[in-house]
Order: structure tokens, then C-alpha cells, then sequence
């Protein structure tokens, strides 16, 4: 579970996150949304122990990000909003160096590094250099990386952005199947009916604070919309300077 309590982080005289609070449970998909510039990404990169926070604490299953940066990382999994890949690397040899990064014993690694090329449908493209994959290759490494060290907890940015239909579609997939095996999911998304469909409980922030939290009924309803696109917009705009 990661759980935030009171994040803030300044740059300067601009307040990039002022005071937010939420949960991303186990087994249960937490959307978070907002406008660009609303604080996501100095959200997650708190989160994840790029940035430490002015205010505010994070713990990843119980381990404090600030106190214990190493310790909380080794209980997620990030695919970051840059996908950057190593060329020369076939997408194997990707997950077995990001398994040795994350201390992956091993006896172990080979064996994981299968389970999840056949978990990403990757056979046709595991021993392939990853010079010239398209988006959607790309897109599976960089998962099979954030995955290879098997965390409870994966924090997903724009996870679908530029995916050709069948591998957003299995994209889609794989986040319910990380729900039934228990893991905390956290993803941002600027796609209205993904998030919709996807998602257990729903973060709306907006100038650096939290609008909004809860299920999409419930905050379609709270917003007086009938939709969670609609309820967004009204939400967003009552904060805007």
C-alpha cells in the first residue's frame, strides 16, 4: 500500500503540491488525475524518491521514501512518463540487468525474466535489440523492468500514451490482472473512460491540491455531472486562478 499524508513541494515562489492525502490499497487501482501542470508529476516523483518533499510524508508498505529511499523503492515498480531504453540491449537482456539492479538472486533471475516475456506476450521480441521497437515494444520492456523484482506496489504514468489498440488493450489486461493478484496499482491518465473503466478509487488534483477522491459514481455525483469527464472539468475550474 502506499500512502501519502500531507505532501508539499515548492519550486522557488511556485507551489507545485500543497498538502495531499491519499491511499493506493492493496488489490485496487487508484487513478490520478488532473490538468498539466496540476502537480502529478512532482506527485509521482516523490513518490518514487526523485524528489524529496518539503512537507508531508510517503510510506511504501510501511517504509518511510524520505527516511529509507532504497528500502521503500525495492517495494515498487515504476514505469516513468520517459521510456528510456538502452539500444544495444535486447528487451532480455533489459530485464535481467534491471533484475540484478533491483537484487534479483541469481538463481531466480532467468526464470522471472520467462515468466514475464510469456506475462507480456514478448517471445516475438525478447532477443531482439531494442533499437527501432515501436511504441508498444518499448512499452512492454519498460514494464517487464518495473515488474522484474515482483513488487506489491507499481506506479504507472500515462501507461497507454501513443499504444496501438491491441497493446492498449493488453495493457489494460495486464493492470486487471495486477489487481487480482493483490498488487496496489497507481496510474495517471489523461483518458477519461480508462480511467473509468479501470479504476477502484479516483484522485483529482488540481493547483497542486486534491479536489477530489472516491469512485467515479461518487464523484460524478458529488460534482452534480453525469459523467466523470464532465465532473473533472467542473472540479478543475472551481480551483483555476
Amino acid at each position: 500500500m502506499i500512502d501519502v499524508a500531507g505532501l508539499s513541494k515548492r519550486f522557488g515562489e511556485v507551489t507545485a503540491v500543497k498538502d495531499v492525502s491519499f491511499e493506493a490499497q492493496d488489490g485496487r487501482v487508484t487513478g490520478l488525475l488532473g490538468p498539466n501542470g496540476a502537480g502529478k508529476s512532482t506527485t509521482l516523483r516523490i513518490l518514487y524518491g526523485l524528489l524529496r518533499p518539503d512537507a508531508g510524508r510517503v510510506r511504501v508498505d510501511g517504509v518511510d521514501v524520505v527516511a529509507d529511499p532504497r528500502g521503500a523503492q525495492r517495494h515498487i515498480g515504476v514505469l516513468p512518463d520517459n521510456h528510456g531504453l538502452y539500444p544495444r540491449l535486447t528487451a532480455r537482456e533489459h530485464i535481467l540487468y534491471f533484475g540484478r539492479l533491483q537484487g534479483v538472486a541469481e538463481d531466480k533471475l532467468g526464470e522471472r525474466a520467462d515468466e514475464l516475456i510469456r506475462l507480456l506476450d514478448m517471445s516475438g521480441i525478447a532477443d531482439r535489440r531494442t533499437e527501432g521497437f515501436s511504441q508498444g515494444e518499448r512499452m512492454k520492456v519498460c514494464l517487464a523492468r518495473a515488474m522484474v523484482h515482483d513488487p506489491r506496489n507499481i506506479i504507472l504514468d500515462e501507461p497507454t500514451n501513443g499504444l496501438d489498440v491491441m497493446t492498449t488493450r493488453r495493457v489494460r489486461e495486464l493492470i486487471g490482472e495486477l489487481r487480482r493478484r493483490g498488487i496496489a496499482v497507481l496510474f495517471s491518465s489523461h483518458l477519461m473512460h480508462e480511467v473509468a473503466r479501470l479504476c477502484d478509487h479516483i484522485v483529482i488534483i488540481s493547483e497542486g491540491i486534491v479536489v477530489a477522491a472516491g469512485t467515479t459514481e461518487s464523484i460524478s455525483e458529488a460534482a452534480g455531472e453525469p459523467n466523470l469527464e464532465d465532473a473533472f472539468v467542473k472540479l478543475v475550474e472551481t480551483v483555476l486562478p
